[in-house]
């Protein structure tokens, strides 16, 4: 009889299978880190975007601030009558300065808060809780005060007529997107200062 004899198939050294468990591990590590840093990139950019964002609404709250009030009411009268209807508005707004007060102050400080929080998540993936805490608030604080208050406050208060007219329309639009929460803290606030023993109008400084 014929014996027909079969060669065993061929079997990898465990040294070559080890080695090609690892590189699969290494390529798979590689890949990770990568989509992590990727990650890390577009939320910084988005970040970035986001508070450059935030303070030029800051900076629209605080210099329409200051332009609206540091304007005679004459003066915004004498305009209505020419049949500007920017000037209208802005009459209407200021016919209750209160609510409009108040409607400045929500914007800017509901800004100024989303600008904190987004800049505390930026500086948190990139230093320790301690510093990150201490980054934050010098980061935050120059921001905010260099772009969101002291430039835009002189901006207004050195443009104040033309300011004020060109962002009366946009103020009306604010106060009625935010009406609920403004009611809110209008009624609040016309409360609270029924207990303050002294001038209970807190926009009366800026009409006088």
């Amino acid at each position: 009889p014929r014996v027909v004899v079969h060669s065993p198939p061929f079997a990898r050294g465990p040294g070559e299978s080890s080695g090609g468990r690892a590189r699969g591990e290494r390529r798979l590590i590689d890949s990770a880190l990568r989509c992590q840093a990727m990650t890390s990139v577009l939320v910084l950019a988005g970040g970035a975007v986001a508070v450059v964002s935030l303070l030029a609404l800051s900076a629209f709250f605080s210099s329409s601030e200051i332009a609206v009030f540091s304007l005679p009411s004459e003066w915004i009268d004498a305009q209505a009558t020419t049949g500007d209807d920017r000037a209208k508005v802005l009459e209407e707004l200021l016919d209750d300065p209160h609510r409009l007060l108040v409607t400045l102050l929500v914007g800017n400080n509901i800004v100024n808060i989303a600008i904190a929080s987004i800049v505390t998540v930026l500086v948190a993936q990139s230093l320790p809780p301690g510093p990150a805490v201490v980054a934050t608030t010098v980061l935050t604080s120059v921001l905010i005060l260099l772009f969101g208050e002291i430039v835009p406050k002189a901006y207004g208060l050195a443009n104040a007529k033309d300011w004020a007219l060109t962002v009366a329309a946009p103020v009306r639009y604010v106060e009625m997107g935010l009406s609920p929460l403004i009611t809110l803290f209008d009624g609040v606030t016309t409360r609270l200062n029924a207990f303050i023993p002294v001038e209970t109008d807190i926009e009366t400084p800026y009409l006088e």
